[in-house]
């Protein structure tokens, strides 16, 4: 399938970055946020830099994420099949794994169209036939490591990359030393600008007031059960004291919509759920003082963004990488972490005692700040430019 919509660049200072306008960049970046907006935000970077939209193509799978929102930026997409073959039970990895095989055939028919200077993948099972593709036509593969441990598809294109780039230094444990560029995790331009924007525009623009601590809640692009439930249970006490910007994903939406429904209205003032939020996530970050959520490799570089103390609860299932980020982010001072399995007698006493300790929160952000690297964005533009210089000389 191929779109081509109008595009909204978001344009985002960043130093120098040599670009050579006529080079053609092939992105594979699927499955979640936390590897589609880096990606998103790298290119949103090297337009303003010179590189036209229409040297961009981007491949992915249809029915996920990147399906809705690359058309939506004006990025040509094409997709092919394909499907998870880990986590998955034996028969579909077998079924999957045959698509995955045919796709190297189709990304091939699509690489020699386009003919593309630089491939780029931040991970999602499509990566591994696009690399594949790529690596037998001699297209330099640059890497975009959004957690701090890979996952299955980049752990099979290492080998294949020319260069990889991490958001943190503690991935030297997982990637070759010689190809490994730590550039940091690129923020969306719009979180970074709602990060300056004054607390009290944000909190209004929920209709929250500044006299209450804010909790914002979230468990992922497509929401957390375990979460929902835990934090819907801990509305009675908690909106006694505090205010609440919650996003539940559609998955539970109706669950949460329902619930919210049956607050008493002196406590319902102090609490706003959504199913998703997409344009107003900085201003939800923004208005926080505490911000509950998965351990994804978003949180990596929007809750240091933002200077946010977090809880964390790394998904039990998520092999090990949610973990990982997790104890990345605990073990610098700017986090704390539950656990799933005891998440629904834990949660109110964790938020309560943090929302009431200032102290504790004020060191917690100030730890979470020193891990911002606003220059993230700008450092994975250049990663990418090279490859394509690389490949020229």
């Amino acid at each position: 399938m191929r779109t081509m919509t109008h595009i909204g660049a978001l344009n985002y200072s960043a130093s120098p970055v040599r670009l050579s306008k006529t080079m053609k960049l092939l992105i594979c970046a699927g499955g979640t946020g936390g590897g589609i907006y880096p990606a998103l935000a790298a290119i949103s970077e090297l337009e303003s830099k010179g590189l036209h939209r229409d040297h961009v193509l981007w491949i992915g799978t249809a029915g996920e994420m990147e399906e809705t929102l690359i058309p939506s930026a004006g990025i040509e997409l094409e997709t092919i099949r394909g499907g998870a073959i880990v986590g998955v039970p034996i028969h579909v990895a077998l079924r999957n794994s045959a698509k995955l095989l045919w796709s190297v055939r189709s990304a091939s028919r699509l690489i020699r169209r386009f003919r593309p200077d630089v491939m780029f993948m931040t991970g999602g099972y499509m990566s591994s036939p696009v690399a594949i593709a790529a690596w037998l036509h001699r297209i330099p593969i640059g890497i975009y490591l959004p957690d701090v441990e890979p996952g299955s598809s980049i752990r099979f294109a290492l080998p294949m990359a020319k260069k990889i780039a991490c958001t943190s230094e503690d991935s030297r444990a997982f990637v070759p030393e010689d190809k490994m560029v730590v550039t940091g995790y690129p923020v969306r331009p719009d979180l970074r600008a709602a990060a300056i924007m004054p607390k009290t525009e944000a909190l209004a623009h929920f209709d929250l007031q500044p006299v209450r601590p804010t909790l914002f809640v979230f468990g992922g692009s497509r929401g957390a059960l375990n979460i929902n439930r835990a934090l819907m249970t801990a509305l009675p006490e908690l909106l006694k004291f505090a205010q609440v910007i919650h996003i539940s994903g559609d998955l539970t939406w109706p669950e949460v919509e329902t619930n919210a429904e049956t607050l008493p209205e002196e406590l319902r003032r102090w609490y706003r759920p959504f199913a998703y939020l997409h344009e107003e996530m900085g201003a939800a970050f923004r208005a926080a003082d505490l911000v509950v959520a998965r351990a994804g490799a978003s949180m990596l570089g929007e809750g240091p963004a933002f200077g946010l103390p977090a809880i964390l609860i790394p998904l039990t299932f998520a092999w090990r990488y949610q973990k990982v980020n997790a104890d990345y982010l605990t073990d610098r001072g700017a986090a704390i972490q539950l656990v799933d399995e005891k998440l629904a007698e834990d949660f109110l006493p964790a938020v309560a005692a943090l929302l009431k300790d200032e102290e504790k929160l004020a060191k917690m952000s100030s730890a979470a700040k020193e891990l911002d690297k606003p220059k993230a964005t700008s450092r994975l533009a250049g990663f990418i430019t090279s490859l394509g210089e690389d490949r020229e000389s």
